[in-house]
């Protein structure tokens, strides 16, 4: 299989990381760093054997496929020359500083059919993926994503920094338009919200509870579906998750209305969870970013149709977010 030639905008944190991916994956030629900060980009091109540069123009004709792992309100400015030029690219989420640049972003993609993926890396959670697998249609979600403060991201609030992981893996799965968003969001450090606990609801039905915030003094991400056909309680962090299906658990449902209907029954020492059947899921320990990356290649090479989060699914949870800072702005105001 021919390599990609690949390079990397940005030689930050995240930046070093899709640059170590880069250099491990198959269909990749690792060649270059850019960053405006040479120095930066050359510690980083010498650490994996590439080329360093300062701007991004400087890849045009040269490379493949670009991952954009920049500050997000340059993202449309560095990507829109590159997908003109038919370079696959690769933007971190979230996918731009506003939904206008977000929809110009997803055109430039669409008009001049290149591939233009979003790092939402956490759709490539082993647990999402197991839950993917369920084929899930959810009637209720409660998602909540705490961690220490980070010291980065001190542009954007914990919506776009934290929040908008949930916002996407939940409008992935709803499978329906988002009809009304209710948020409160408090500052505490910067002069962007840190702390948002707001609640989704969808045309079809489905509602979310997603709390975020990056003032805790521990990490903790998980999320618990409830529908008709399971309950499933998951945790990215820890890589586990369990799942209650409704089928093996139809007797207990049974069994539970036909003692209620016992004159003098207690169920005062009747253990809940002791009468379900509880199922943990499998879960194949991978790296997310790693299926992120080689997914964009392989969509960017024609092997494959798609990357995991597209343009208009990484616009469509950009949507989502800023109608929830929408709302948090109005409560300020009340």
């Amino acid at each position: 299989m021919a390599r990609l030639k690949t390079a990397v905008i940005g030689a930050g944190k995240m930046g070093s990381l899709h640059t170590r991916i880069y250099s491990e994956l198959e269909l990749s030629e690792l060649t270059a760093v850019v960053d405006a900060n040479p120095a930066k980009a050359k510690e980083l091109a010498e650490k994996y054997g590439c080329e360093s540069l300062s701007s991004p123009e400087e890849l045009i004709g040269k490379v493949d496929a670009v991952t954009i792992a920049a500050p997000t309100d340059s993202h449309l400015k560095i990507a829109a020359p590159l997908i003109k030029n038919g370079i696959a690219v690769l933007i971190e989420k979230p996918l731009a500083s506003s939904v206008e640049q977000g929809e110009e972003i997803a055109r430039l993609a669409h008009d001049n059919g290149v591939t233009v993926a979003v790092g939402h890396s956490e759709r490539c959670n082993p647990v999402v993926q197991a839950m993917d697998r369920l084929e899930i249609k959810p009637r209720f979600i409660e998602a909540n994503r705490v961690s220490p403060y980070p010291f980065r991201s001190t542009d954007i609030g914990v919506v776009l920094d934290v929040m908008i992981h949930d916002i996407d893996i939940i409008l992935s799965i709803a499978g329906s338009p988002v009809k009304s968003v209710d948020a409160v969001g408090v500052d505490v450090i910067g002069q962007n919200e840190d702390i948002c606990n707001t609640r989704i609801v969808f045309e079809n039905g489905c509602m979310a509870n997603v709390t975020a915030s990056r003032l805790a003094l521990k990490t903790e991400r998980k999320i618990r579906i409830f529908s008709s056909q399971a309950y499933l309680s998951l945790d990215y962090f820890r890589k586990e998750g369990i799942v209650i299906q409704t089928a093996p658990n139809v007797n207990v449902v049974e069994w539970i209305r036909e003692r209620q209907k016992e004159p003098g029954f207690s169920f005062e020492n009747v253990n809940w969870p002791d009468l379900l059947n509880i199922e943990n899921l499998k879960i194949e320990d991978k790296e997310p970013l790693k299926v992120e990356q080689s997914a964009f290649l392989e969509a960017a090479a024609g092997k494959r149709r798609r990357p995991i989060v597209t343009a208009e699914e990484g616009l469509a949870a950009l949507e989502c977010a800023y109608k929830i800072l929408e709302s948090i702005k109005e409560k300020a105001w009340q």
